[in-house]
């Protein structure tokens, strides 16, 4: 498979993990403006960093799995670097656009954070894939496609 080929199935496995996530995020910053009158602001970060645990999850399991072979080493620096990268583009952006959008076109903030979700995916999609899940397999060095990894000892 080829290395374009690869990276765009590697997109859309990302942003099926991203609808998920945009779900728990949508979910949370209701159940935090609605149910707690937290303000929306507020609220939006810590809905996003719901949605940074979730994506993360399914990241390591699905996104980028051939990478790591099911090993589970260097997975809490790799949850380190997710929260610290995706987490400070995700909580800076989605606060910041959500505000704006918010404020700028007169939307409701849940319309508003999802504008901001589409808005900061793509470049959180590259800092994931260069900077959190660098660790390349030993068969995708060598050009070959890395087999998949069994679920087991996950």
């Amino acid at each position: 498979m080829s290395r374009r080929v690869r990276t765009l199935l590697r997109w859309l496995t990302y942003n099926s993990v991203g609808i998920m996530g945009t779900g728990v995020q949508l979910v949370t910053l209701v159940g935090l403006t609605e149910a707690l009158s937290l303000d929306y602001l507020v609220a939006t970060g810590l809905a996003v960093e719901a949605a940074i645990l979730h994506n993360f999850c399914w990241h390591e399991r699905w996104t980028w799995r051939d990478r790591f072979e099911g090993s589970t080493r260097g997975r809490w620096g790799r949850m380190v670097r997710f929260n610290l990268v995706c987490g400070a583009v995700s909580i800076t952006g989605n606060v910041f656009f959500t505000g704006l959008y918010a404020t700028s076109l007169g939307i409701h903030y849940t319309v508003a954070n999802l504008l901001a979700v589409v808005s900061i995916s793509l470049v959180n999609f590259v800092a994931s894939d260069r900077l959190v899940f660098r660790n390349i397999a030993a068969a995708d060095l060598v050009g070959s496609p890395a087999a998949c990894p069994s679920e087991s000892g996950r």
